[in-house]
């Protein structure tokens, strides 16, 4: 079985300073806003209503960014084959809100601190759409943080 999910990056600009949006998950963990599509939509369309769902906040798609793969077990439905869009979103709205449903909470970061919280405690396969989305914003990121 197949799942596509989209979701994104997302920044802004506060006082000539660049801020980059973080999750906590349910689970402890730092992610990125992302769900699965809905029937109808484009990928861009579900990253945009996942990361407005998600945190409260509107955005603008500015690039795509990368496409991850993998295969998680479903206890009702088995193997699932996940795909997953990934683009740079820049805020243009919204206030700040966790969907405390979904999410245990959500901020902003300066980028190297959001980088550093990713390696300490991020999901490996967001390591990569990270790197991209600070690259994509002219921001060097330092591994060994």
């Amino acid at each position: 079985m197949k799942e596509v999910a989209a979701g994104g990056v997302v920044y802004r600009k506060k006082d000539g300073a660049v801020e980059i949006q973080l999750i906590e998950d349910r689970f402890g963990k730092i992610t990125l806003a992302k769900g699965r599509m809905e029937a109808g939509e484009t990928t861009e369309q579900t990253a945009l209503r996942e990361i407005a769902e998600e945190t409260g906040i509107e955005g603008r798609i500015v690039e795509p960014l990368a496409l991850i793969r993998y295969t998680y077990e479903s206890a009702d439905r088995g193997a699932i084959d996940k795909e997953v869009h990934y683009y740079l979103v820049e805020a243009d709205g919204g206030s700040l809100k966790a969907q405390v449903e979904e999410i245990s909470g959500v901020a902003w970061h300066p980028p190297l601190e959001a980088w550093r919280l990713q390696l300490a405690s991020g999901y490996d396969n967001n390591r990569e759409v990270l790197a991209k989305a600070l690259a994509a914003l002219g921001i060097a990121t330092d591994p060994a943080l």
